[in-house]
């Protein structure tokens, strides 16, 4: 049984739910997200409780329950508070600015990268921090990884861009025999 599709899903006072089948609607204050089950789980929402159960008792189905219930909590989260991700940029003249819905990246390389910034997502950046901020935890999971994967930190010095709570395992070097 999964532990995660038995909890119910309280939606906050600024959050619309509506079932329609099996889609299910969320209307926020600015933005409105859906969410398409293909009939895979039960879907109730009652008292402003959304719940989910089995439609059958293979793994497949179960595996799906907790999916859906995961994915409805996501979208109920990212509509009232948002998600947000931070990298650290560490390197003798790496910087990152903002201009206007580019973020450009100087990382190294003998050019600039610049990275065009996606609607529905606020990137900011404060010395070497860079924030990524909006409403949907995947696209902001998937750009904080895009713009890592340009220069990951490397184990020698630990230069490059790396997340906030990220820890590098250091290398010891070359060592030079006497």
């Amino acid at each position: 049984m999964s532990r995660v599709g038995k909890k119910p899903i309280s939606i906050p006072n600024g959050v619309q739910v509506n079932v329609d089948g099996s889609k299910i609607v969320f209307k926020g204050a600015k933005l409105t997200r859906e969410l398409e089950t293909y009939g895979r789980v039960g879907i109730a929402f009652k008292d402003n409780e959304l719940t989910f159960s089995l439609n059958g008792s293979d793994a497949q189905s179960k595996a799906y329950w907790g999916t859906y219930r995961a994915l409805s909590n996501n979208i109920v989260i990212g509509l009232t508070s948002g998600f947000s991700k931070q990298l650290e940029i560490n390197g003798v003249g790496y910087k990152a600015t903002v201009k206007g819905k580019v973020l450009e990246l100087a990382l190294g390389f003998s050019h600039p990268i610049n990275y065009n910034i996606p609607d529905g997502v606020e990137i900011s950046v404060d010395k070497n921090i860079v924030t990524i901020k909006g409403s949907d935890k995947q696209q902001i999971g998937q750009i904080a990884a895009e713009i890592r994967e340009f220069r990951p930190p490397e184990p020698y010095k630990g230069k490059g861009v790396k997340y906030i709570d990220e820890r590098i395992i250091r290398k010891a070097g070359k060592t030079s025999k006497k």
